[in-house]
């Protein structure tokens, strides 16, 4: 059975390597993550990471291919 939201909201955070995660609207953004200014559902936030997030890859690893 898949997790309920249970009448939480989340938002969307990022971290300067580019990863995207959510996190729970009631809790401190942790440190090292910064919100996108996105929040909502946890379905609605999931949906928008798969938007954002669409090369996994971290940031170093993209910009290292870009100088070969």
């Amino acid at each position: 059975m898949a997790q309920a939201d249970c009448g939480l909201y989340f938002r969307v955070v990022v971290n300067e390597e580019g990863r995207y995660s959510i996190w729970p609207t009631d809790v401190a953004v942790p440190a090292g993550w910064r919100p996108t200014g996105f929040s909502g559902t946890r379905q609605a936030c999931l949906n928008q990471v798969a938007e954002l997030w669409r090369d996994m890859r971290p940031v170093e690893d993209e910009r290292s291919e870009g100088m070969e």
